[in-house]
């Protein structure tokens, strides 16, 4: 019965070409397996069983984003703030603070993840998932910055641009990091 299906499937998708939507199929069972399997992993499993070392790596990245953000906008931005416990405290009385669930970690993961079992040359993958995950950093600032402005100019907005606005940003980059792979490295490599 299932193979009928996908016989069924396969034959549809080679009869009106739609490649494409197989490609984007497989782009978005990869990321919400890897999702969904992060999300057990912290939650059941407590990063079972290196619960230490990722404690300390998502601690880690968290106050190297706020490092790295706050130099940001207060030296460029020319936004004064006062900091203590990885936070900033700005003038409106708003803060951010910033813990390990604001590292980026599991968005490096799910980007390498996805690198690693997406089809594709590795001699290419070994420079393309560092770079990833590198442009996935530069996201996660982008994101503390835009939310610093957000809660510094319309404080009300700030939950909805968190939640709705910034965190699936995320998935527009790495989405368009895996467009990019598919269509330079993984389709040159068939034809």
């Amino acid at each position: 019965m299932f193979g009928r299906f996908l016989t069924f499937v396969r034959d549809l998708i080679k009869k009106y070409n739609l490649y494409v939507f197989r490609e984007v199929a497989i782009f978005a069972v990869i990321t919400i397996a890897i999702h969904f399997g992060w999300r057990f992993w912290a939650i059941k499993l407590h990063y079972f069983p290196i619960e230490e070392w990722m404690r300390d790596a998502g601690n880690f990245m968290a106050w190297v984003v706020f490092i790295q953000s706050s130099w940001f906008i207060e030296h460029i931005l020319n936004i004064k703030f006062t900091t203590a416990d990885q936070t900033m405290y700005f003038a409106n009385n708003c803060f951010i603070g910033l813990n390990s669930s604001c590292s980026g970690l599991k968005q490096f993961t799910q980007f390498a993840l996805l690198m690693i079992l997406y089809p594709g040359p590795w001699k290419h993958k070994i420079w393309y998932i560092p770079l990833g995950v590198f442009i996935v950093h530069l996201t996660n600032l982008f994101r503390i910055i835009g939310l610093s402005v957000v809660i510094i100019n319309w404080p009300d907005q700030w939950k909805f641009s968190h939640d709705y606005l910034f965190r699936p940003f995320f998935y527009v980059v790495i989405f368009t990091m895996w467009v990019i792979w598919v269509e330079c490295f993984y389709k040159k490599r068939r034809n």
